[in-house]
């Protein structure tokens, strides 16, 4: 009995050693030797979708660029136009006029003046030659016929700086169209053209005032016309008298 219970403990005792030898030698198999590293899983659906999600935030990011250089651009012409350019004609287009209106205002005789013109005419060309004297016909014959040659010289004299003028707004017109052909911008334009109007309205002054001139020397020599006309008329009539033959008695 007491081998019997010895048996049986030996061969539990065996079988226990023979259990942790086989568990041993399983771990031994199961677990090598080296770290196992992890293993990397590539999923292409996955990498597509952040594919497409990197184009298109770079897609957005060139878009915002392009918006951003466009409202630069923007500013950009913003600015140009209301960029100014200067006149310095102005001063030189005024001085010419006014060079003009000195010599409008140096007419003698009958002048360029609405307020004086009826009583320096009445004394030019009185309408009572008949009752005037030989020698204050002669008088007053000799200051119309030097009325009427200074007229003619004040028209030669406008016409000669009328020409002048025109050799300086040449230039002054050159310089015009060149800043006309560089403006940046809507302002530059609109001040060119603008400047340029002004150039042709001094011109049109200038016309205006030397057919001015030109008329006056012209109705001047009408009026002395008229004048001597009437009086050779009225010098004929006091040398007929009342027209009735002298009869003797």
């Amino acid at each position: 009995m007491i081998v019997k219970q010895r048996t049986r403990s030996s061969l539990a005792a065996a079988g226990s050693m023979a259990l942790v030898a086989l568990g041993a030698t399983f771990a031994a198999v199961a677990l090598p030797s080296r770290p196992v590293h992890a293993l990397i899983v590539y999923d292409p659906t996955n990498y597509s979708q952040n594919l497409l999600t990197a184009a298109r935030t770079l897609q957005q990011v060139n878009n915002q660029i392009k918006s951003l250089q466009n409202e630069a651009q923007s500013l950009l012409n913003q600015g140009k136009n209301l960029t100014t350019i200067g006149f310095p004609e102005l001063q030189a287009l005024t001085q010419t006029l006014q060079q003009i209106d000195v010599l409008m205002g140096q007419a003698q005789g009958i002048q360029f003046q609405v307020s004086t013109l009826n009583q320096q005419f009445r004394q030019l060309y009185p309408t009572s030659n008949g009752s005037l004297s030989l020698s204050s016909q002669v008088s007053a014959a000799r200051a119309r016929l030097d009325t009427e040659m200074t007229a003619y010289q004040h028209t030669m004299t406008v016409q000669a700086q009328v020409v002048e003028n025109i050799q300086s707004d040449a230039s002054a017109l050159s310089a015009m169209v060149e800043r006309s052909q560089n403006a940046e911008g809507a302002l530059q334009a609109s001040q060119a053209t603008n400047q340029l109007l002004a150039l042709t309205a001094k011109q049109q002054f200038q016309i205006q005032q030397l057919l001015a001139a030109q008329y006056r020397a012209d109705t001047l020599e009408r009026a002395n016309r008229a004048q001597a006309t009437s009086a050779a008329q009225a010098a004929t009539a006091k040398f007929l008298g009342t027209g009735t033959a002298y009869t003797p008695n």
